[in-house]
């Protein structure tokens, strides 16, 4: 159980590491709105970290 949880947060900040690299700080704020709106269940800040990640990729 350890040894996936260790696996889950080493991809969590490779990922985040990415999206800071490739996109800077928007991308880490909407990142964070994503991550946000799925835990809390909050369809507004899903939605908005998804617009601002579409919107950066395009």
């Amino acid at each position: 159980m350890p040894l996936i949880a260790l696996v889950a947060a080493t991809l969590a900040v490779g990922f985040e590491t990415l999206v800071e690299s490739r996109f800077g700080p928007m991308g880490i704020i909407a990142l964070l709105l994503l991550s946000i709106g799925v835990k809390a269940r909050n369809a507004a800040c899903t939605g908005i970290g998804t617009i601002i990640l579409v919107m950066l990729v395009a």
